[in-house]
């Protein structure tokens, strides 16, 4: 089963995300983020990062988690191969593994410079996510 899918769509890049739970459908929406920005095939695992954002409901999560995913690549430079995702209420607990960028060794694919609310969907009867990103 594919772990992310790209659906057409007319300026950004629409993602929908699987899995067996709504955690793993969020893990494979960061996955795909990184995916779509650098060859992750050339991405160590050696730098580890722990957050914990909230939301008021799972669209308000999904979108703080990716947010927080994006400012970890665009301040610290940090690309994510692996990421593991559990839920604490209202709040979702990442742990990633991945390295920071290097221009010099890494292929860079796309630049993502947002995560949009729009056409945001979080369905837990599939399970699966939908989100666009601004690029």
């Amino acid at each position: 089963m594919d772990r992310y899918i790209l659906v057409d769509h007319t300026a950004d890049m629409m993602v929908k995300a699987f899995g067996d739970t709504l955690e793993e459908c969020f893990e494979n929406a960061g996955f795909a983020l990184f995916d779509q920005t650098v060859d992750l095939s050339g991405i160590g695992t050696g730098e580890v990062t722990e957050f914990r954002v909230s939301g008021i409901d799972m669209e308000d999560m999904l979108y703080s988690y990716l947010s927080e995913l994006l400012f970890i690549e665009d301040c610290e430079g940090l690309i994510l191969k692996e990421i593991e995702v559990s839920f604490d209420g209202g709040d979702v607990v990442c742990h990633g593994r991945g390295e920071t960028l290097d221009r010099g060794r890494h292929r860079v694919k796309s630049e993502v410079k947002a995560v949009t609310y729009h056409m945001m969907e979080v369905d837990p009867d599939e399970p699966s996510v939908t989100v666009i990103f601004d690029v």
